[in-house]
């Protein structure tokens, strides 16, 4: 234990050594971190995760270099918490919201910002911490996500995007969700004209229902023009 706690100590000095080992690990963690989202196709893939890794890194080294080697009267924290405000930028960047009003990305800017504290980490030379953060987000988003999967299996659950012609359209839905045993979560008109009306609803059905055929018994019902699952 001795001799690794020495080895680390060599490794956190602000030379040459010490910054390639924490420019490789934050190449590392951000890249498996990234791996995972890009599999998913998400928006923020392999190499911004890398690049977010790496810009964390870097800032807090430069700021431990310019303040113990070249003497410069800093506050080393300072440019590392610029990081933190910088990167929630390009998380926000990640968050969308589609035409039926679902926000999309939250996950994905989260791991943005949390990559963000893991160059962080790697740049301060708590390359314990980087690996254990790493580890942990990667246990978060393959792992939990199929236990949460399994969890909601048996409660399916379906958002649908509806226009219909008249408002005695959506009493109709309301009356054909409950024949179907499905339960409405949430409703939401997303608009209401003269013309044609936009609905959301989020539906839930404990017997087994499955999508298609919410959405075909919806749309036979006489003056709904478009159902789609948002």
């Amino acid at each position: 234990d001795r001799a690794m706690l020495s080895c680390l100590h060599v490794l956190r000095q602000p030379d040459l050594l010490g910054m390639s080992v924490r420019v490789l690990l934050a190449l590392v963690c951000g890249g498996l971190i990234g791996i995972e989202r890009s599999g998913k196709r998400r928006p923020a893939g392999f190499r911004t995760h890398i690049l977010i890794c790496l810009g964390a890194t870097m800032t807090t080294a430069t700021s431990q270099y310019m303040y113990l080697v070249m003497r410069y009267p800093i506050s080393m924290s300072r440019m590392g918490a610029q990081v933190i405000a910088g990167v929630s930028f390009i998380g926000a960047g990640a968050i969308i919201m589609t035409k039926w009003r679902r926000v999309r990305g939250l996950t994905t800017a989260a791991g943005l910002w949390v990559v963000a504290i893991v160059g962080l980490c790697c740049g301060a030379g708590f390359y314990e911490g980087a690996a254990y953060a790493t580890f942990l987000v990667l246990v978060a988003e393959v792992f939990f996500s199929k236990l949460e999967f399994r969890v909601l299996r048996g409660m399916r659950e379906v958002t649908v995007y509806a226009e219909y012609a008249r408002p005695s359209c959506l009493e109709e839905i309301v009356t054909r969700c409950h024949m179907l045993g499905v339960k409405i979560v949430d409703l939401e008109i997303t608009r209401k004209g003269e013309d044609n009306s936009c609905a959301v609803l989020a539906l839930q059905s404990r017997r087994g229902t499955g999508r298609e055929e919410v959405l075909q018994t919806l749309a036979g019902i006489e003056g709904v023009l478009t159902v789609v699952e948002a």
